[in-house]
């Protein structure tokens, strides 16, 4: 076990959490690349994103907060790109979301009530410190992925092709890609690389105070 855990550090929950996010991204990658329908890669993308949601159930016996709210708002634009046959709602998506998430982040430390510590402070164990400056990380790689994630939309138009290390692929084919070969491994190795830094911030897991039993002579005084 611990020479798994050397190799892969990332728990069941993270890696359901991880092929949550970016299942659907690559289901919606491979129809879009087989169909060039926008309309049937959103289908995919809500049916592989609901498929996501009851492995999830399945596996956690439980639907953690955040996939929900992601998997939600992907269902909604997901939609409105195939209502319209615009992907500009799918890419717009994860601007939106990710600079609304970051500000709710830095709300939450400035309010003082941490996210991430509510909702994972029974699972992982660390300092008051070390939950601030964990979430504080995750809200700047919020932002930083919105801008870059802009910046794809704006140089890259859907209705033109590109020309990609000799292959053609129009705009939302590129902003695919860019999630799936980019966001996705960085995103998995930031993730990891959080866990390695908070391991200092780490404090043993609070033990229940031992149950006192009566004796019979307590009983009878």
């Amino acid at each position: 076990m611990a020479a798994k855990k050397h190799w892969y550090p990332f728990t069941a929950e993270q890696t359901v959490n991880i092929l949550s996010e970016f299942g659907p991204l690559v289901t919606l990658f491979v129809v879009n690349a087989i169909t060039g329908s926008v309309n049937a890669g959103a289908i995919a993308l809500i049916v592989a994103t609901v498929i996501a949601m009851i492995t999830m159930y399945l596996v956690l016996g439980r639907l953690p907060i955040f996939p929900v709210l992601a998997s939600g708002v992907t269902i909604v634009f997901a939609f409105l790109t195939w209502w319209t046959g615009d992907a500009w709602y799918i890419k717009k998506k994860v601007t939106i979301f990710n600079v609304m998430f970051g500000v709710f982040l830095l709300y939450g430390l400035w309010r003082k009530q941490n996210f991430f510590e509510h909702v994972f402070e029974t699972t992982f164990h660390y300092t008051r410190l070390g939950w601030d400056k964990f979430t504080f990380s995750f809200a700047l790689f919020f932002f930083l992925t919105a801008f870059l994630n802009e910046l794809v939309i704006q140089f890259f138009n859907d209705h033109q092709t590109y020309n990609v290390l000799g292959h053609p692929m129009d705009g939302i084919s590129i902003w695919i890609l860019f999630k799936v070969a980019l966001i996705m491994p960085l995103s998995g190795l930031y993730a990891w690389y959080l866990t390695r830094v908070m391991q200092k911030y780490r404090i043993d897991e609070p033990t229940p105070a031992p149950a006192v039993m009566d004796t019979p002579g307590q009983r009878a005084s």
